[in-house]
């Protein structure tokens, strides 16, 4: 069977799939899903329909990026439209395969939304249709229809297409989107054909520099070495982001694809995918994708009856974060300690075991497959005149919508914030986000209006990073979140450099004293003095971007600085020295949990009677305010301690 017969042949089976008369079952089996019970729900469906002797397809998916709403399941049945439902339990699943499955009430109380049937088959009848259809029949008109949920409305799935809506390890569900098409057209042109349609694409590095993609290819091309490499990083190590965690448990043949693309362009035989151990459902679908692809003639010797030779292996990281930088990837492939050494020479002279090398991030893999699929015009649409196409982002924090995201470069803090994330938790109110991860920065209230796109951030004082945004309230100390990145970069750096290994030691120090309620006059200049000397002579980006965050709250929030060093004050009643717990006795219920619950035997009182909090053995846990929380009487308060 040649490769057109086969991507005919897999588009059929996936139609099918779709429109015979069997109910369908999808459900969100990447990390997110399946820590939230996704497989004990797939158990409870399973035993279910086998004790009703039903039939039923059950399909495991990706991320559809919902986060919040885990474990999702879609029932999709003949006739009506395909039901996202939300939050599973086993109670649910249950009720759900008898009334609806067996029945005919889709039980909407339970529904997240709905979407046509003809999301699923659009690409494989060739359909150009951008809106999903809101023809809704029995009885469901009420829900709205899944994209027109305010945190899907406001996106527009490109890198993320596929991701909740195939089998992540059933190779012809990806050949049945368009999947290897672009490699099938990419063997057929010449490298500097497909070099121009990259650049005309306007596709940046999704790992955060936003080098243009086209430039390192063709830097790569014209170094004279018979002998060139291409890597994708999959390290991807700041706090608060899953972006290529969830594409490559999602829609790996994406990345795949995008890599051999990559490796046809250079000129390279071989290629690496470093991925950390931590990741190991990723790294179980990448391994399962390599097989098919072996399987399927994909790889190995002459690729498509192309002539194109390429083998790819997986590097398993150990997780240290100075891995994402390239010179210390690619000493940790050689099997050397993780470690950047000085640039020039860049990798694409002299990289892995001395030779060419491109590397690129695991998004920016994924965007050459789609402009290749769908052609640099399409891709080019989406974002602004110096950030082309769309980016992925994970939403964390103190956010109602948490999880995965993909809009246009060019959307604005608070059109992703609040349009799409649902604005803050529990309706408190905004105090920062800090996106570019811990190189990047902490930007306040003023700058929500400010376009996400490499320039627009820089200018304000972050960086776009790889794609984590994390959304702090009003609760959120800054001077602690300083500190937390500080102390995540000083435990990840390598200590080749002075400036990073005892700079950011030195910054740490003086942060920690601070939150602690021993700061003094002049903390403030000195933390800037340190900072500035790091970014300058510190060795790799690691190092460099270390200050950002202090920089930026040291700029936005100066007031809380103060208020640690000169009142001994939390304002954010956040930094452990600097609170105290007590009842209010207007509140007090006298219902004893806080008693119950306080390790220390700091609170005393009898029931039904007003409790208090002896401060001199408190030990400022905030157990019993947690256990408070719906009564509330339990206050947390920063008195003043200067003395």
């Amino acid at each position: 069977m040649n490769f057109d017969q086969l991507i005919k042949q897999s588009k059929k089976e996936y139609r099918d799939l779709f429109t015979d008369q069997t109910p369908i079952i999808l459900i969100g089996s990447a990390t997110c899903g399946n820590s939230a019970g996704a497989q004990i729900i797939k158990t409870t469906i399973e035993e279910e329909l086998q004790k009703h002797q039903i039939k039923c397809k059950i399909i495991s998916v990706g991320c559809i990026g919902l986060c919040y709403a885990e474990p999702i399941i879609t029932i999709i049945k003949k006739g009506n439209p395909a039901i996202f439902y939300r939050e599973l339990t086993s109670k649910i699943a249950k009720e759900l395969v008898n009334s609806y499955i067996i029945g005919d009430d889709p039980k909407l109380e339970y529904a997240l939304g709905t979407v046509d049937l003809d999301y699923f088959v659009k690409n494989i009848e060739k359909s150009q249709k951008t809106e999903i259809s809101e023809d809704i029949s029995h009885d469901i008109e009420q829900i709205t229809p899944l994209f027109e949920l305010p945190v899907l409305k406001s996106q527009v799935r490109k890198i993320l297409r596929n991701c909740g809506f195939i089998d992540p390890t059933n190779i012809r569900h990806y050949l049945a989107q368009d999947g290897y098409s672009g490699l099938s057209k990419a063997i057929n042109l010449k490298p500097e054909e497909i070099i121009n349609k990259i650049q005309k694409s306007g596709l940046k590095g999704r790992g955060g520099a936003g080098f243009p993609t086209w430039m390192k290819w063709q830097l790569c091309r014209d170094s004279d070495s018979e002998t060139k490499y291409i890597i994708c990083n999959a390290d991807e190590g700041d706090p608060g982001a899953f972006m290529n965690r969830s594409l490559l448990e999602s829609d790996p043949h994406s990345v795949l694809e995008g890599i051999l693309i990559a490796g046809h362009v250079i000129g390279a035989k071989e290629g690496y995918i470093y991925c950390r151990t931590e990741y190991p459902l990723a790294l179980k679908r990448l391994k399962k994708a390599l097989s098919q692809m072996k399987e399927y003639g994909l790889l190995g010797k002459n690729i498509l009856n192309s002539g194109f030779d390429f083998e790819l292996t997986i590097k398993e990281g150990a997780g240290a974060f100075v891995c994402g930088e390239e010179t210390a990837l690619i000493a940790s492939i050689e099997g050397e300690r993780g470690m950047p050494r000085t640039r020039p020479p860049f990798p694409t002279t002299s990289g892995l075991w001395g030779k060419p090398t491109v590397i690129n991030n695991v998004e920016t893999l994924a965007s050459v497959a789609l402009i290749m699929q769908q052609g640099p015009e399409e891709f080019a649409k989406k974002g602004i005149e110096e950030s082309k196409g769309t980016k992925t982002f994970s939403l964390a924090g103190q956010i109602k919508n948490t999880g995965l995201i993909e809009v246009p470069l060019g959307k604005t803090l608070r059109e992703v914030i609040y349009d799409i994330g649902g604005g803050i938790k529990d309706n408190k109110q905004f105090k920062a986000v800090q996106i570019g991860g811990p190189s990047g920065g902490c930007l306040p209230e003023k700058f929500l209006e400010t376009t996400i796109d490499y320039n627009s951030l820089i200018c304000a004082g972050a960086i776009m990073g790889s794609g984590g945004l994390v959304v702090m309230d009003e609760d959120t100390c800054m001077v602690d979140v300083a500190r937390y990145f500080l102390e995540f970069v000083q435990n990840e750096s390598c200590g080749k450099c002075v400036p990073c290994r005892l700079g950011t030691k030195q910054m740490l120090d003086i942060l920690t004293d601070i939150t602690h309620g021993e700061g003094i006059e002049g903390d403030e200049d000195l933390l800037h003095e340190l900072a500035n000397g790091i970014k300058l002579a510190s060795l790799c980006g690691l190092g460099q971007g270390a200050p950002n965050p202090v920089l930026t709250t040291l700029k936005f929030f100066k007031d809380e600085y103060q208020a640690h060093i000169q009142e001994k004050t939390c304002t954010a009643c956040y930094c452990k020295d600097l609170i105290s717990y007590v009842i209010d006795d207007d509140l007090c219920t006298g219902c004893m949990l806080c008693l119950k619950s306080c390790p220390a035997q700091a609170v005393t009182g009898e029931k039904k009677e007003i409790h208090k909090i002896d401060q001199e053995k408190c030990i400022r846990c905030g157990t019993c305010f947690e256990s408070c929380s719906k009564i509330k009487a339990i206050k947390r308060i920063s008195p003043s301690l200067k003395v």
